[in-house]
């Protein structure tokens, strides 16, 4: 086990901050580990916008659901996929672009969760900690807006970054078992996930002393079970994304 293999296996989502700020110099270090993640083409197809407006940060938060930690972190991001450089530097070179496919929103879509792994454990290197905010894909179009993101831009989640003032645990994953496989793909064993769901059960029990109970197949049934997030499909294809 490596310094590496243990930050990594450390990883916790941080959702109370101490008041400190962020110094510059990690900012900096924090971007610069994120851009040297791996990217598809080397096409580069994001983009990180940092938010300190404290009006904008109140709305961004109240438009991912009531999420307090937006605002009370220290620094916010939000990781957009960028395809918009690319048509320029395609309208440089005087070469046509071909805009709307979906394998382009894909590639777009993973060099900017690349880019954010790497941010995130940049900064728990450093001593901070963080957490993901998917929420922002609630009303992605008024975050648009906020960002002024133009066409072939849209926000994919924020980060909420800043020193630790908690320390609530690494949540224990799937099985390896269930998670890789060898040649072929196979159906996870049964007895491996009633034990692992037991085991998360016990978890939220301990660590909201009892008021959550549920174990890891009640809680994603219960979230798949609902439509999600259904403005995203027409909201892409406003920005010129995923048409085909």
């Amino acid at each position: 086990m490596n310094d590496t293999l243990k930050l990594l296996k450390s990883h916790q989502s941080i959702r109370k901050f101490k008041a400190d700020p962020i110094p510059k110099n990690f900012i900096d270090e924090i971007i610069e580990a994120a851009q040297m993640a791996s990217t598809s083409s080397f096409l580069q197809a994001y983009s990180i916008v940092s938010i300190g407006d404290m009006v904008v940060r109140n709305e961004i938060a109240q438009l991912s659901g009531d999420q307090k930690y937006v605002t009370s972190a220290p620094t916010f991001f939000v990781f957009c996929a960028d395809l918009h450089r690319l048509s320029m530097a395609c309208k440089k070179h005087d070469v046509p672009y071909e805009s709307g496919y979906t394998e382009s929103f894909i590639i777009a879509t993973v060099d900017t969760a690349l880019a954010a792994e790497n941010a995130i454990l940049a900064a728990e290197s450093l001593g901070l900690g963080g957490v993901f905010i998917g929420g922002i894909r609630n009303n992605p179009k008024r975050v648009s807006e906020l960002l002024r993101l133009p066409e072939e831009v849209y926000p994919v989640f924020g980060m909420c970054l800043g020193f630790p003032d908690h320390a609530p645990g690494p949540k224990e994953r799937l099985p390896r078992d269930v998670i890789f496989h060898e040649e072929v793909y196979k159906e996870a064993d049964e007895s491996l996930m009633n034990a692992y769901d037991e085991r998360i059960r016990n978890y939220y029990i301990e660590r909201t002393h009892g008021k959550k109970r549920a174990s890891w197949t009640e809680s994603v049934s219960e979230k798949m079970a609902h439509e999600t997030r259904q403005h995203m499909k027409s909201f892409l294809e406003d920005k010129a994304l995923n048409q085909k």
